[in-house]
């Protein structure tokens, strides 16, 4: 078909992005980077596509599903694109980078592509911005990319922040002190994550356990409160060292940033399929969906990890809308000598390419706020 109209049509969740939104996420991303750098992360660039293989190593494989996968003409290989650029961090950790000194701080954006959206995500290609630190296991390692996740949105601008974290092996860990078996484990689990009391008491026979994990239930929303909820239940030793991790984390937070607002959700799984350990949501007030996530994780070759991603869509959905650029614009025949003098004192610039009878409209019509006249720069009435 020829119409215009079924041309400019694209798949659901996919869209162009259009001036000034994209120079506006362009900027964005160079100063989350920015900021990332100031902390002594490097920059990486892994491909848009890979090897399949590649992409469903460790952690990779949790995103299985949201995978486009194609033939490669080139080797007959399965390959597939990227739907999160965690797995390629951990993919050129283990491979291109064995000999470098641990930690190894590292830093990325891209853009990411999924097979289907969600309802709070309903865009299928969007960009990410993120940071991971691997090789530490220390609970410093925890508190620094928690840090620098909030950082880089507040810099941003972005209002009403909010941290919620998890512990996602916590669920599994109290089930198996428990002896339960993977069924019922797989039930506790789905029922905590909806906080469906009712169906939590189906998946649990034994009184004392149900009233356990039940009081999990209680143990969500603000940090003081729910802590000291948490803190209260009789947990076996794994258990109850995550407790104490977490415990170390807060305090840690909160000496460092006092007026970061915190919550706690320790049995939410859904969202941490790869996690291993601390995790974390990143919220901002008045901002439809996640800005972000990160935590603990393992890579394929046993090494810890933590990190996060940000979402350039959410992250964009907090910040003002993108300004117009306030371009001058120089009338046919205005000498280069000028143009290049306004560009190099941080003027952009918009030539005429052919006489003009008005100068004033003309450059209206070019959506310029300045016009280069008699030797100067004049703002437009």
């Amino acid at each position: 078909m020829n119409n215009g109209i079924h041309k400019g049509l694209l798949p659901t969740g996919l869209q162009d992005g259009l001036a000034p939104a994209a120079a506006h996420e362009a900027a964005v991303i160079e100063r989350l980077l920015s900021g990332f750098a100031a902390y002594g992360y490097e920059r990486v660039k892994p491909p848009l596509i890979e090897f399949e293989e590649g992409l469903l190593a460790g952690p990779g494989a949790a995103l299985a599903p949201q995978l486009f996968r194609l033939m490669d003409p080139v080797s007959q290989r399965m390959m597939a694109v990227r739907a999160d650029m965690t797995p390629q961090i951990g993919r050129i950790v283990s491979t291109r980078l064995t000999g470098q000194a641990r930690p190894l701080r590292l830093c990325y954006a891209g853009q990411v592509l999924r097979v289907k959206g969600s309802q709070l995500r309903p865009e299928r290609q969007f960009a990410q911005a993120g940071a991971e630190l691997i090789g530490a296991d220390a609970l410093a390692a925890d508190v620094e990319i928690v840090l620098m996740a909030a950082e880089a949105l507040a810099t941003l601008g972005i209002a009403g922040l909010s941290v919620d974290i998890a512990l996602p092996q916590l669920v599994p860990t109290l089930c198996a002190e428990l002896g339960l078996t993977p069924v019922a484990t797989a039930a506790v689990r789905r029922a905590l994550d909806r906080k469906d009391a009712a169906a939590l008491d189906e998946a649990v026979t034994a009184s004392a356990d149900r009233a356990l994990l039940s009081a999990l239930l209680s143990t969500v929303g603000a940090a003081d409160l729910a802590l000291a909820e948490l803190r209260r239940l009789d947990l076996g030793a794994s258990a109850a060292a995550m407790i104490e991790r977490l415990v170390g984390l807060l305090a840690s937070l909160r000496d460092a940033a006092p007026d970061l607002r915190l919550t706690i959700d320790p049995g939410e799984c859904r969202g941490f399929e790869y996690q291993t350990g601390i995790c974390f949501t990143l919220f901002a007030r008045d901002v439809r969906g996640e800005l972000g996530r990160g935590g603990r994780y393992t890579l394929e070759n046993g090494e810890p990890a933590t990190g996060f991603t940000l979402y350039l869509d959410s992250v964009l959905r907090g910040l003002a809308p993108a300004a117009d650029a306030e371009w001058v614009y120089l009338p046919f025949g205005t000498a280069a000598a000028d143009g290049a003098r306004l560009r190099r004192e941080g003027w952009a610039t918009v030539a005429g390419l052919a006489p003009d009878d008005d100068v004033t409209a003309a450059a209206k019509r070019q959506r310029c706020a300045y016009v280069w006249r008699n030797g100067a720069v004049e703002p437009l009435p």
